[in-house]
């Protein structure tokens, strides 16, 4: 790697933000931010995810060599974000709310180096089918619903209850792949090249 090409640290606990950036053919080490996930009084969902990416980079403080990339993700229903399920009643309660009905997916990317920071935010439409009470109670037996925003995991079992999607995909599983290779395209890392300065 050339020296002045900064080290990529990915700044999330979530294996599925992982495998997306893995994707991209870079190089990166991964370290979680431990930061209260608390939406503020009327925060907007927007907000919020943005308020989070921004708030794991500040909680992950990196020399300057090191490029941070952090992200955060929510499921919006009538413009309420719905979070990671506190149980399997939590969870029931969010499937059924997204059956048969249009919800938005937001996730909030930053990436900042030393003093340097850019953010990007991707919304995505998805559409469930009906989601009939014997599917919830199978899908609540798997261990998909559990950590995931809105209790359902897009490259799982839940693929079958999507009758649309309008936008990005990957930005549902949790890293809009579009957006984050072209932020890093602004810090001269080209994704398929192992992390190279442009």
């Amino acid at each position: 790697m050339a020296s002045n090409t900064p080290a990529l640290v990915l700044g999330s606990a979530s294996p599925r933000r992982a495998e997306l950036l893995a994707q991209l053919g870079l190089s990166f080490t991964v370290v979680g931010a431990d930061i209260d996930e608390t939406p503020q009084p009327g925060e907007a969902p927007r907000d919020y995810v943005l308020r989070m990416a921004q708030e794991k980079a500040d909680a992950l403080a990196e020399p300057a060599s090191v490029l941070l990339l952090t992200a955060d993700t929510t499921v919006v229903l009538d413009d309420v974000s719905l979070g990671k399920p506190r149980d399997s009643a939590d969870a029931r309660y969010m499937l059924q709310a997204l059956s048969n009905r249009c919800h938005e997916v937001y996730t909030a990317i930053c990436l900042r180096q030393d003093s340097r920071s850019e953010t990007a935010l991707v919304r995505t439409v998805v559409e469930f089918t009906t989601l009939p009470p014997a599917l919830i109670d199978a899908y609540l037996s798997t261990d998909e619903p559990w950590d995931k925003a809105g209790a359902y995991a897009i490259q799982g079992l839940a693929g079958s209850f999507v009758r649309g999607i309008n936008g990005s995909v990957s930005n549902v599983i949790g890293l809009p792949l579009v957006e984050t290779r072209e932020l890093l395209a602004h810090f001269g890392i080209q994704a398929g090249l192992g992390g190279a300065a442009a």
